[in-house]
């Protein structure tokens, strides 16, 4: 019955003259799509070409507006990758609905929000006029309202969709926004922020770390104070273990940069910033993050550097942890293997009542499979550094390293990497 309906209704729509209900129609329109997701794709055609002009006659009717909103939204959703065709009316739309300057905005700010989400969720490429439309981002985070944690979906929906291009145009000015959020803001709300730029050092370490360049000293320094709050610690750690494992050398022009203004030594504040990683792993409850901070302190060895060494324990200490959170046992073979590594993109198969992925769920999956977390196992990266570390220092001297460590870790580090 759905083309009927969805005829019927759109006929209806058209008729009727009160406000009143055509927002109830729209509503009735709006429940049809969501329930029928992807299959209403071949019988929105009418509707498509009807909604601008009503949006047109409506322009004094703002709750009208709201429920055209609602409705666009559910319509892009309908659609996914082919939501792009509506692009030159969508845009405008979301433009005008998310402008602080236009006094529509009371009205149609927070449907215009969900909607330029979930566009950007469903775009299957940037378009000039998309990345344009982040113009109005900055007086919304300057209103730091209820609708900031969708502002930061909006941010991360951009970097996952044309990092490059996006934080080349914005990242500055995100990056004072972020600056002046920072001052005066939740705890909660600092690792929003913060997993902003975790994110975009994730999907682009090298122009991420560039672009939000004046954000980490002050990350630095709290896992140097021993940040008091978990969760704020666990973000700080993940964005400096991104920085360590894929950046190194911005991380060394960083320790350089905080031994000079803490008047230390860099090698005496490495050391603080390890022993205090070690320390407080046990504030990261994600798996992921787990398994990056081991990845990233194993990425300083090999080293013949005495700080280093001296906290070579405490390093294996974290990846034993680690390889206890990520290894699986094979009950087949008795081995282990790392149940976070992704080897290749599958397109998941789908019960009726299951929405298919976003175009956004898609980006996320192929940025994994580049990601070390879910490309690097790290039971053979653990291998690796200490054979490395080992043909550097001589079988003795690495015998004495390895005494350093407890006899039990070293026992559970061994079982760990037996067949490798």
């Amino acid at each position: 019955y759905l083309e009927s309906i969805f005829g019927l209704l759109f006929q209806l729509l058209q008729q009727v003259t009160e406000c009143d209900t055509k927002m109830q129609v729209l509503h009735v329109i709006s429940c049809v799509i969501e329930r029928v997701n992807i299959q209403i794709r071949p019988y929105v055609g009418c509707l498509v070409q009807y909604l601008p002009l009503l949006w047109k006659q409506s322009e004094e009717h703002n709750m009208l507006r709201c429920a055209i909103l609602t409705t666009l939204i559910h319509l892009v959703q309908g659609l996914g990758a082919e939501s792009k065709n509506l692009y030159p009316f969508l845009l405008p739309v979301i433009q005008l609905s998310t402008d602080v300057s236009q006094p529509p905005h009371v009205y149609l700010l927070e449907d215009g929000l969900e909607l330029w989400l979930v566009t950007l969720e469903n775009s299957p490429a940037v378009t000039p006029e998309l990345l344009r439309i982040f113009q109005n981002m900055s007086a919304l985070l300057e209103l730091s309202s209820e609708n900031l944690r969708t502002c930061f979906q909006i941010v991360n929906a951009y970097i996952y969709l044309s990092a490059t291009e996006f934080l080349q145009n914005y990242a500055e000015s995100l990056c004072r926004s972020f600056c002046d959020l920072l001052k005066d803001i939740t705890n909660e709300g600092q690792v929003q922020v913060l997993k902003v730029v975790e994110i975009a050092l994730k999907v682009s370490p090298i122009l991420g770390a560039h672009m939000f360049q004046p954000l980490l000293p002050a990350v630095f320094r709290g896992i140097v104070d021993g940040e008091r709050y978990p969760v704020v610690m666990s973000t700080y750690l993940g964005i400096m273990g991104r920085v360590l494992l894929q950046n190194s050398s911005f991380f060394s022009s960083l320790l350089t940069q905080m031994a000079s203004e803490c008047s230390q030594e860099t090698d005496q504040l490495l050391g603080s910033v390890i022993e205090m990683w070690v320390d407080r792993m046990d504030n990261i409850t994600q798996p992921e993050r787990r398994k990056l901070s081991s990845l990233a302190l194993l990425s300083l060895l090999p080293s013949d550097n005495s700080v280093i060494q001296d906290k070579f324990c405490g390093i294996i200490n974290i990846c034993v942890e680690a390889l206890h959170d990520v290894m699986t046992e094979d009950p087949e073979t008795g081995t282990f293997k790392d149940c976070m590594l992704m080897s290749h993109f599958e397109e998941p198969k789908l019960s009726d009542d299951e929405e298919p992925p976003t175009e956004q769920d898609k980006r996320k999956k192929l940025l994994a499979l580049e990601d070390p977390v879910h490309s690097v196992s790290l039971q053979q990266f653990v291998y690796e550094k200490l054979k490395a570390q080992q043909a550097m220092m001589g079988d003795q001297g690495f015998g004495v390293l390895m005494e350093t460590v407890d006899t039990e870790l070293v026992r559970q580090l061994q079982e760990f990497l037996q067949g490798l």
